[in-house]
């Protein structure tokens, strides 16, 4: 989740000092979680352990932590160990890379503020973020951003008291936004400009058709003496906007009040910046406008990236959903989401490797739970969820890329850390238990009849949380105790003694729910999609 809520100075050094400077949240743990390799000596084991008496699920996930582990090594400038992208991709992009950290933090938390801090290891004097870095070499030849380095570092350095990396996250991504006021607002605008193909990550998209990979001499501060270049880029923008809440809020936690209403301010004039120039009302989407303020009229994953930081409203966000995301001809194939929409005629057939023109990628998968959670979209991300679980399953291999259609995978080196991220993230949002903030999130889905499950949290060195699935039931556990028995599919939110806060819809269609309490008693209420209900 894209998490920007408030917290001062003084709440942020409580939780630091609970959680002993970021490592006691992660204490020594065991089971399935244990392949990841977090057996070396001083290093905290993973929060959590996944078991499943369905041999092909169980092996999927084990081969999924074994991915993750094989694809922990060095790249080119920093000295401590990182996950990289795999496959193809023998590096760090910045991308992603800070999320993929974030998603894996659970399992190796050192990894997970690595995978931030190298970035800010590198940066240049002038502020300027490197896109990748690999075992050889760091590449400066475009800015490639997405999921904000901010947002991911200020929910890393929350949820573990991290406070080393909120101040040099704070440092560092305060002057990663002056470089993109100061070299990607060429055209006065206030919006943030795209370069070249690579400053999104598109790789082989027709929205970047004709125009070159990256900036003149691996520079991105050079403009390609195109006469359609500077774009203003809607996702690029919206990723500015999401970095400046981040900031706002660590500012606030930094005791920099004047700081944090600054950002606040810049946050909003960049957000409405993007809705009155990038969004054409007809479509019901956003796009790039070129250097002669002609509209790139590609329909593609531009979309759930402005999403993702959370640009437009509510209202405004219901009206895209319907008649772009949730539309069957569009983006809600039978294995969401394409990176061009189905019915756009700039889709990419026969599907190439590596394409960005129609495929359903990982990465947005992976991005999908930061924006369908914050617009009340639960049931419809469960879906989303298990397409890929069981499309992922049975390939029985980690790749990039497949068809929006029949869910086939485009072949290619696997061990791609982004699809091994999927499997294992929504396996935990699907039917597992999650702390989030101050609160457990109970993500109940029984499963088949004689199937067996467990899914064991972490929540200190002293403190369990913990559901168990057999006979078609879950129990809930809280240190070994049963607090709650149902065989409901419904998310039961709670703070983190047990007591109950909300029932979520996370099924399909509507549902009974009857809670049984370890006293006997019963909450027996029912509950519509993607709604929630305060108990």
């Amino acid at each position: 989740m894209h998490l920007t809520g408030r917290m001062d100075r003084r709440a942020f050094l409580r939780r630091s000092a609970l959680l002993a400077g970021g490592t006691a949240l992660w204490p020594r743990g065991g089971g399935a979680g244990q392949r990841a390799g977090a057996d070396a000596p001083g290093r905290p084991g993973p929060r959590v352990q996944f078991e499943t008496s369905d041999s092909r699920y169980q092996n999927t996930y084990a081969a999924a932590l074994d991915v993750l582990a094989r694809n922990v090594t060095m790249v080119s400038g920093y000295p401590e160990l990182v996950l990289i992208e795999g496959s193809n991709y023998a590096g760090i992009w910045m991308e992603c890379a800070p999320q993929e950290g974030l998603l894996y933090a659970d399992i190796r938390p050192d990894i997970a503020r690595n995978n931030h801090l190298a970035f800010f290891a590198l940066q240049k004097e002038d502020g300027q973020i490197p896109c990748w870095a690999r075992a050889t070499a760091v590449g400066f030849g475009q800015i490639q951003m997405v999921v904000p380095i901010a947002a991911t570092a200020w929910e890393l350095s929350k949820r573990t008291g991290d406070q080393e990396l909120l101040d040099k996250a704070y440092a560092g991504a305060s002057r990663w936004d002056a470089w993109l006021r100061r070299y990607r607002n060429t055209r006065g605008t206030g919006l943030c400009e795209g370069f070249c193909t690579w400053d999104t990550g598109h790789d082989n998209s027709p929205r970047w058709m004709g125009m070159p990979n990256r900036c003149p001499d691996a520079d991105a501060r050079k403009l390609p003496p195109e006469p359609s270049l500077p774009r203003l880029s809607p996702d690029l923008s919206a990723t500015v906007y999401g970095g400046r809440i981040a900031l706002a809020a660590m500012a606030r936690a930094l005791g920099k009040n004047a700081d944090a209403d600054r950002w606040q301010a810049d946050a909003e004039d960049i957000r409405s910046k993007i809705i009155s120039t990038l969004y054409v009302p007809g479509d019901a989407c956003f796009y790039d406008l070129d250097r002669q303020d002609r509209v790139v009229r590609v329909r593609g994953d531009v979309l759930s990236r402005v999403l993702g930081e959370h640009v437009v409203n509510q209202a405004l966000f219901e009206t895209i959903y319907e008649r772009q995301i949730h539309n069957p001809r569009a983006f809600w194939t039978a294995y969401p989401l394409p990176s061009v929409a189905l019915d756009d005629p700039a889709f990419v057939r026969p599907i190439p490797r590596n394409s960005w023109g129609g495929p359903s990628q990982a990465l947005t998968a992976l991005r999908a739970p930061r924006w369908m959670e914050h617009y009340g979209k639960p049931a419809d991300l469960a879906h989303l969820m298990q397409q890929w679980t069981s499309a992922t399953s049975r390939a029985g291999t980690f790749l990039q890329q497949m068809d929006p259609v029949d869910g086939t995978f485009t072949n290619d080196k696997g061990d791609y850390s982004p699809t091994a991220l999927v499997f294992t993230d929504f396996t935990w949002r699907l039917s597992g238990v999650r702390q989030v903030d101050e609160t457990l999130e109970w993500n109940v889905r029984p499963p088949a009849d004689g199937v067996r499950a467990s899914f064991h949290l972490k929540l200190s060195p002293t403190r369990t949380a913990e559901i168990r699935y057999a006979s078609g039931r879950a129990e809930l556990l809280l240190n070994g105790r049963r607090q709650y028995l149902t065989d409901g599919t419904v998310r039961l939110v709670t703070d983190l003694e047990g007591n109950p806060r909300s029932i979520v819809g996370i099924a399909a269609t509507p549902v009974r729910v009857v809670l049984e309490r370890v006293s006997g008693r019963k909450i027996d209420t029912s509950v519509e999609p993607n709604t929630t209900r305060a108990l």
